[in-house]
């Protein structure tokens, strides 16, 4: 008896630990370019979500946007973890920015990501960068409006990705999850173009 509830505890134990290891986020708007689960799996490949496994299953979602115009982002964010957003744009997936390396920590369960650095200024193809930065419990819906550049632009990709502090990592991601929407950009011709991107 002492044993099966020793296992149970542990169990417990284990199951809380794995639960508070991991941060997930659903992207609400603009519509994921894969299906995600009520967590917002599968999200640990860069650049923008899937794993080795589950590459994830295309949803052809294509948001319409006119170029220098506001847009909504917003997320679920359904398992806290602490750190920051960034919001990328981009004409091809692969010019999407690579993960920004974590700084690291020691601590009495090996090493953890300690913080990110974050570009209060971000250049292209970075829209903001620090989003929503967090140290404190909390989950649930989170929203923003970026200001999407005035250019041309059919299927585009539109990145939300979130660094998380002290964590140990993993294989497929490191210390960050990923989503992605496809956008199609009409440049407004009464507004100058937007260069860089």
């Amino acid at each position: 008896m002492k044993n099966n509830v020793l296992k149970i505890v542990v169990g417990l134990a284990l199951g809380l630990s794995a639960s508070m290891a991991n941060a997930h986020f659903q992207l609400i708007a603009p519509a994921s370019w894969i299906v995600e689960d009520e967590l917002g799996d599968p999200q640990k490949m860069a650049p923008c979500g899937g794993t080795l496994g589950d590459g994830g299953t295309r949803t052809g979602a294509v948001t319409e946007v006119t170029g220098g115009q506001m847009l909504k982002v917003a997320i679920n964010e359904t398992i806290y973890h602490p750190g920051h957003y960034r919001i990328s744009l981009a004409e091809r997936i692969n010019w999407l920015p690579a993960d920004t390396p974590a700084k690291m920590k020691d601590t009495d369960n090996g090493p953890r990501s300690d913080s990110f650095p974050i570009n209060k200024n971000p250049l292209p193809p970075v829209l903001v960068d620090g989003l929503w930065e967090n140290y404190e419990r909390r989950s649930g819906p989170l929203e923003t409006e970026v200001r999407i550049p005035n250019i041309d632009c059919e299927d585009c990709f539109l990145q939300v990705v979130q660094f998380m502090a002290d964590h140990p990592g993993f294989a497929e991601g490191g210390f960050t999850y990923h989503h992605c929407a496809i956008i199609n950009i009409t440049p407004d011709e009464s507004l100058p173009t937007d260069t860089g991107w």
